[in-house]
């Protein structure tokens, strides 16, 4: 199984977090240059992803401009990878973190993705 997961940074950054995301078995789509996390809902919808991860300052706007738009259930604000981990486990499909573009999240995000994905197949 495979997963899609999109990834928009507000500085145009989020490579190490993709980094993570392939590391883990996962597909990720990077969304290129400044203000991608305004789009996370727009490509993730383009793409048929899974999930969505958006960057910026607060954490918080790229998830709820994607809970607006598309009626995503978002968590934001956050600021670790376990708070990721959590948010997946609820369901949450736009996770909204201040900048923490690590390959730690992007990994611990998609493993917790597809476990999740593996157990309600079964």
């Amino acid at each position: 199984m495979t997963v899609k997961i999109v990834i928009g940074h507000r500085l145009g950054k989020g490579q190490a977090v993709a980094d993570g995301v392939r590391a883990a078995g996962g597909e990720p789509v990077l969304i290129p240059g400044p203000g991608a996390d305004m789009k996370v809902g727009d490509v993730m919808d383009a793409e048929g992803a899974q999930l969505g991860i958006s960057f910026c300052g607060s954490g918080g706007a790229g998830a709820v401009t994607a809970k607006a738009k598309y009626g995503h259930d978002i968590e934001f604000g956050m600021r670790s990878a376990q708070a990721g981990v959590a948010a997946v486990e609820q369901g949450r499909t736009v996770l909204g973190f201040g900048f923490l573009d690590s390959e730690e999240l992007g990994f611990k995000v998609t493993e917790a993705l597809l476990k999740k994905l593996a157990k309600e197949a079964s």
